[in-house]
């Protein structure tokens, strides 16, 4: 009755005894056709099984142990095998011998049978919950509608969902909009991306109705929606289930789930497939509503930075505004070009403490009153000493950095104050990046709030071609990293970019902001003063030295002797190379500040060149005597000896010293105002 018999083997004789049921169990008829022999108990088996149990047996027999197991299935002629587990002693004589094996066979048929129901229903088990356990995490980093689909048609989504297909709709307007489809051949369905939402299709229907459709057979689908029939034929699938995507009692729109290997739906799977329409509502409805507050938040913050940016003369300015991707609410981050009187302009970046609407409208207050101290055209310092009495009486709690620079591009000059906030990174016509030492006052508000208002200039020259960058911190901060390592990072990119303003500003986008910068907003602005390259019979070059640079006078003298040897005038170039490292070592050494170097080549009919050095000290260069052990004071000699000409003219806060050489002399001694 329980399918269980007994053995008994006589290892002398060869022969083994076995009862009724045991013979029943391996698959024997219980009557006189059995002869005893072990090799016709084990006829029926398959011959790597029979080698496997003769194994067993050998094993434990020569190896002196005193029991063995063995589990096997018998074929049968009429069904799947019936499994056979032996249980069986060993009797040994005195000397170890094995004499006799007695044991019981039973059939575990019905053992395997359960286990082989519980392990697959297991594994099954296990997959739903991978599939609901991946899907979850993919859509648990979703912020946006774009991030949901991305994430089930992207890389490894289908197999997450564990279907072959995906169409993925929102209602909108009363349409159902087909956002996403993957899948093998699922382009056919294009034509029924934008629809009005009505029962002629069968995701549209379990929209309305609210009810998941579960379809085995293409051929039915076919039938009930004539206008989809011509289209299934080109479909490699053979069951779908079309699932209503609703969350908090709102429709949202639908999900198509398509599969090639299945043609029907246990109830475990039609629980799962409900389960991931659920998870799959549960993010479209969290990114619709972060889509649609974000849109008001950097529609508010557009209305809050300037509508256009005034054209300039002698220049070009490029800005950029990237709102954070993470988080729902804009931040104070702000630009603004203004034009000033006498043909100038002032520009500013700054940032508002906070990321929330209420930084924006703060932002939106102080860029105007900022704008206004600035074009009654009070100096830069007295701009921020008003911005930030302005601030500190809104009483917000609320502070702000900025940098502020009024700029005259006709003469290069810069004066730029700084308000807690980053300094601007000037990008030379060589393709360095400095950054130059801004002195700088607290921010604005907390400024006023200590009673130190005072926010000190610091003078800044751009030669022809060189361009000016400012921006917020959300261009270099990285999370986990230093400030400088952006900072440095931004100053490669600025050398590695193109010239142009645009395209600059462009470039500092792709490379910085959309690698770390996302996390915070940004406000960039790019200022180039125009190139002065001449012509080609009369090129003409410009650098700035910073007086603080020690590499600087190195790289000024070989920039002139390489420009010489590309224009064709090499046999000037030894000269001009002294002569520029005479005059940058007097003004580097005997004024503040640093210089702007102009080599040019004058116009025919005389051909020579033209060496002038530009500081901001109105006291003039003097001849000296120097005595034999002198280390000092022969810069005048040189050019007395080199140059054919020299002088000093005053330049706006300065002067310049000039000198010409070439291959034609002039006579004239050293001169003073161009003798």
């Amino acid at each position: 009755m329980n399918r269980t018999g007994s053995f008994d083997w006589d290892l002398d004789t060869g022969t083994i005894d076995v009862d009724r049921s045991g013979l029943l169990v391996f698959g024997l008829a219980p009557d006189d056709t059995y002869d005893g022999r072990p090799v016709s108990l084990i006829a029926r088996l398959a011959p790597e099984e029979r080698a496997k149990l003769e194994e067993v047996v050998r094993q434990a027999v020569t190896s002196g142990e005193v029991s063995y197991t063995a589990h096997f299935p018998i074929p049968q002629d009429d069904g799947p095998p019936h499994w056979t587990h032996v249980q069986a002693r060993i009797l040994r004589s005195p000397d170890g011998r094995a004499r006799r094996i007695v044991g019981v066979v039973r059939d575990t048929t019905a053992e395997v049978t359960r286990i082989a129901f519980v392990q697959e229903l297991e594994r099954r088990r296990e997959v739903q919950t991978n599939i609901v356990e991946r899907t979850t995490r993919a859509l648990s980093r979703a912020v946006t509608v774009d991030d949901v689909t991305a994430a089930l048609t992207g890389p490894g989504g289908l197999a997450r969902l564990g279907a072959d297909g995906l169409a993925l709709g929102l209602v909108e307007n009363g349409s159902l909009n087909i956002i996403a489809l993957s899948g093998e051949s699922l382009d056919v369905l294009n034509d029924f991306r934008v629809r009005r939402l009505d029962r002629g299709l069968p995701l549209a229907e379990a929209v309305l109705s609210g009810r998941p459709r579960f379809v085995s057979s293409f051929s039915t689908l076919g039938q009930d929606y004539p206008e989809l029939a011509p289209y299934l034929a080109r479909l490699p699938f053979r069951a779908a289930c079309y699932l209503p995507l609703v969350a908090q009692a709102r429709s949202l729109g639908g999900m198509a789930l398509y599969y090639r290997g299945r043609t029907s739906f246990n109830a475990d799977e039609r629980n799962l497939a409900l389960g991931l329409a659920a998870i799959v509502a549960q993010s479209l409805q969290r990114a619709i509503l972060f889509d649609e507050e974000r849109e008001l938040a950097t529609g508010l913050q557009a209305t809050m930075l300037p509508r256009r940016i005034p054209e300039i003369t002698g220049g070009e300015i490029a800005v950029r505004y990237h709102a954070a991707w993470s988080g729902r609410q804009v931040g104070g981050d702000w630009y603004d070009v203004i034009p000033l009187p006498r043909g100038r302009v002032g520009i500013v970046v700054g940032d508002v403490q906070g990321h929330d609407t209420h930084a924006a409208a703060i932002m939106g207050q102080l860029r105007i009153a900022l704008r206004a101290y600035a074009g009654e055209g009070h100096a830069p310092s007295t701009v921020l000493a008003r911005a930030s009495r302005f601030l500190a009486e809104l009483d917000t709690n609320r502070f702000a950095t900025c940098t502020y620079a009024q700029v005259d591009l006709g003469s290069g000059t810069l004066r730029a104050v700084r308000a807690g906030h980053l300094g601007p990174l000037i990008r030379h016509t060589d393709g360095r990046v400095g950054q130059p030492k801004l002195r700088g006052g607290l921010p604005l508000g907390l400024a006023t709030a200590f009673g130190d208002e005072e926010f000190p200039e610091t003078r800044l020259d751009l030669v022809p071609g060189e361009t000016l960058v400012l921006c917020t911190d959300g261009l270099v901060e990285q999370p986990g990293s230093d400030i400088e390592t952006g900072l440095t990072a931004l100053s490669e990119a600025i050398s590695s970019g193109p010239p142009q303003a645009e395209a600059l500003a462009d470039h500092l986008s792709e490379r910085l902001w959309e690698r770390w910068g996302s996390g915070d907003d940004v406000a960039l602005l790019v200022l180039r003063r125009s190139p002065d390259p001449g012509t080609v019979r009369a090129p003409r070059i410009h650098q700035y030295i910073h007086q603080a640079d020690p590499q600087g006078l190195s790289d000024a003298r070989a920039a002139v002797g390489q420009a010489l040897r590309d224009w064709g005038m090499e046999e000037l170039a030894d000269d001009a190379e002294l002569l520029t490292g005479e005059l940058l070592v007097n003004v580097l050494l005997h004024t503040e500040g640093g210089a702007v170097l102009t080599l040019e080549v004058l116009p025919e009919p005389v051909r020579r060149v033209r060496l002038s050095v530009q500081d901001r000290s109105s006291a003039w260069p003097r001849r000296r005597t120097p005595g034999e052990a002198a280390t000092s004071g022969r810069g005048l000699l040189l050019l007395d000896a080199l140059a054919s000409r020299w002088g000093v003219e005053p330049r706006g806060e300065g002067k310049a010293v000039w000198c010409e050489i070439g291959p034609v002399a002039v006579t004239a001694g050293s001169a003073v105002n161009g003798s």
